[in-house]
């Protein structure tokens, strides 16, 4: 502890490099303090499909991931969610996905308070969601896949199916492969394929490029601007940053559970404070 009594070290005693890093981490975060004074306060649940407003959340009692985050969805929005690890991208997701209990902030879904449901009732009301990892049942078929994804209305499962393989029309190809058999991007269709199949007005979805090949990540971004041109909105966490916010319509930057930045994906790719307080420690586009 330095002589003035605080938790921060003095710069002046400690070495140069320790030094330059305490001193860059008080500028970092003068930085995100005004940008957090700047952002535009939000509407009310009525303004918006869907609004999660200062949400605190964790998994461990006592210890906070979400400190007070904003997000704010439209119909027929892309919108996307960056930062760095630990920031709580996936914590948020899963938060409004009924997964993590909610300790504080609004929750709602088309005006209504969606903050104590489950993740089936969710489903029930529209709302799609793509884990990260486990997002497939490696021992089904493609086609029993889906029909999981349709479980609470198996009597829409062919009409259902034929929308979903018109998008991914792998799905309809391969439909008896097991899906274990797959490539990490064909599973990633699956994967969606079955979020879609209760024909959902919001898809979330959790790093959809995790550990693809280039080549992959590019597909599943196109093909999740051709789900969302099908009317539905989109909340996307992604690891590669700059690809996402130049294929959504808004993003948001969160830094230790708070909003650090918001605004459109273009916006965001040309902020510089985004730039050299993310963009460059994130996956490269």
């Amino acid at each position: 502890m330095s002589e003035n009594g605080g938790l921060r070290p003095d710069p002046e005693e400690l070495p140069l490099e320790a030094e330059e890093a305490v001193v860059a981490q008080e500028q970092r975060e003068e930085v995100l303090e005004q940008a957090r004074a700047e952002a535009v306060e939000v509407g009310g649940p009525e303004d918006y499909l869907m609004l999660a407003k200062d949400m605190v959340a964790g998994y461990v009692p006592g210890v906070n991931i979400l400190n007070g985050c904003t997000l704010t969805l439209t119909e027929g929005e892309v919108v996307a969610i960056i930062g760095p690890n630990g920031a709580g991208k996936s914590t948020l997701i899963k938060t409004i996905f009924g997964l993590i209990p909610v300790r504080g902030g609004e929750l709602s879904l088309r005006a209504r308070n969606i903050a104590e449901l489950p993740a089936h009732a969710l489903v029930e009301r529209g709302v799609g969601y793509v884990p990260q990892t486990q997002n497939v049942f490696p021992s089904l078929t493609i086609e029993e896949n889906l029909q999981m994804g349709a479980f609470l209305r198996p009597q829409r499962f062919t009409e259902r199916f034929a929308v979903v393989a018109e998008l991914f029309p792998l799905l309809a190809d391969r439909r008896k492969a097991k899906a274990g058999s797959l490539s990490g991007g064909e599973r990633q269709m699956v994967a969606m394929g079955r979020a879609l199949m209760m024909d959902p007005s919001v898809l979330l979805l959790d790093e959809p490029t995790a550990g693809l090949s280039p080549i992959y990540q590019e597909e599943v971004f196109q093909r999740v601007k051709e789900v969302n041109s099908t009317g539905v909105s989109v909340v996307m966490v992604e690891q590669n940053a700059r690809r996402c916010l130049q294929i959504c319509d808004r993003g948001y930057v969160l830094d230790q559970g708070r909003n650090a930045y918001s605004g459109t994906g273009a916006d965001l790719l040309n902020d510089p404070n985004v730039i050299e307080l993310y963009l460059g420690t994130l996956a490269k586009g």
